[in-house]
């Protein structure tokens, strides 16, 4: 069989298609499958009202009339008016996480074209949907949990994970300050100079009105959609579908967890780990399960750890792949005390729940706990708030 070379700038981007080993995300536009996230749907009378009890974030912004709008062009593939999605956590009683979510409202009839180009139609009459992508790994006890709180309320929660799978975009590329949905190669799509606003608008969307959305987390990490499982989303080629790892390999840079074995079930304080700068969190919506822990741990102003990008050192300063496993304890080196733990490890990279009093003390200090020729070097996300490390007066060591 014959194999067809290929230019040199697509064989590099072919490239991403498997994981690689290497510590640096250097990719411009890529995408991924999340097989690590299922789908489920909430669908009936009392949905936002039984979500609004038991999630951190105000979910009523998915309902009318609140919450902000992007407003397309009317195509057949996407609604006129979409719902940003929003990102949410459900805790224990205790204030403790379980697990996260991105919910998302669906297009309906009455906020799309049909596929002859007609429409929007007026339904009234029709149940409200939500969509949500959660942890694959935890999707029996999720739905169990969901099924327990329950009770009489007129919400059905199914496992759709057979019809739907999500994805997400990500990379150098694309941009972070633009509307919830608009994207550069969508932008792009026209004729000469001019834009033709109705293909840009279109590129959006899949045939049925799913489409991409900025990550309610942050711009940096890109878009994410959920989209039915027997198709590619749109502004997805072939030479940019890459393995899930390169997903998880920019989070870590960021110092973004996700899911309940990245955020430990039921031991993580969802404040230690970021939720509240990660737009997870309404600190005014009223009474949700394991509220009032966040509050008075909100309201007492000093969050003493938090999750932290890491990176894996030798002696010498190159970096040491595959190394440190998940539960490594980090000391530091000066003080002889505990500095935290190693939460998740891919490669070089890492991400740890770190006291920050000892963490500032200077990121030569800090070592692999039974592993002393392993350095560890603690980053400051860019996305971090200033107000979080005003209490630390050594934060200018903190790179």
């Amino acid at each position: 069989m014959n194999r067809v070379a290929l230019p040199k700038s697509i064989a590099h981007r072919f490239r991403w298609k498997q994981f690689s080993s290497r510590c640096e995300t250097h990719v411009q536009s890529a995408a991924s499958l999340l097989k690590s996230r299922s789908v489920i749907r909430f669908r009936g009378s009392d949905t936002l009202k039984f979500l609004q009890g038991l999630l951190t974030n105000d979910v009523r912004r998915l309902g009318e009339p609140i919450g902000d709008k992007t407003h397309n062009l009317p195509t057949p593939n996407v609604p006129t008016t979409s719902v940003p999605p929003l990102y949410a956590a459900l805790l224990t009683p205790q204030g403790r996480f379980l697990y996260d979510l991105v919910l998302y409202k669906p297009p309906t009839c009455d906020t799309k074209l049909d596929h002859t180009g007609t429409g929007p139609e007026s339904h009234t009459d029709q149940p409200l949907h939500l969509f949500a992508d959660v942890d694959a790994s935890a999707l029996d006890e999720l739905l169990q949990t969901f099924n327990k709180y329950r009770l009489r309320s007129k919400v059905e929660i199914d496992d759709v994970s057979s019809d739907f799978s999500c994805w997400q975009r990500y990379g150098a590329g694309l941009p972070e300050k633009s509307s919830q949905v608009e994207e550069p190669e969508a932008a792009s799509v026209g004729w000469g100079a001019g834009v033709d606003r109705t293909a840009m608008s279109s590129s959006h969307g899949s045939d049925n009105g799913w489409q991409w959305f900025k990550d309610p987390r942050l711009a940096s990490l890109g878009f994410r959609g959920i989209f039915p499982l027997n198709i590619t989303p749109p502004l997805v080629e072939v030479d940019k579908e890459t393995d899930e790892r390169n997903f998880l390999l920019w989070r870590i840079e960021k110092g973004v967890a996700e899911g309940s074995t990245e955020i430990p079930k039921g031991e993580a304080v969802p404040l230690e780990y970021n939720l509240a700068g990660l737009n997870a969190i309404s600190f005014d919506k009223g009474c949700y399960v394991g509220q009032e822990l966040i509050a008075r741990t909100h309201h007492r102003g000093v969050i003493r750890k938090r999750l932290v990008p890491l990176r894996f050192l030798d002696n010498d300063g190159k970096e040491l792949v595959n190394k440190v496993v998940p539960g490594s304890e980090v000391m530091n080196t000066v003080s002889g005390k505990k500095a935290g733990i190693v939460t998740t490890t891919l490669g070089c990279r890492g991400l740890g729940l770190l006291r920050l009093e000892e963490a500032l003390k200077g990121s030569s200090a800090l070592s692999i706990q039974g592993q002393e020729d392993v350095k560890v070097v603690a980053s400051r996300p860019d996305w971090w708030p200033s107000e979080w490390l005003q209490d630390h007066q050594q934060h200018a060591h903190f790179p």
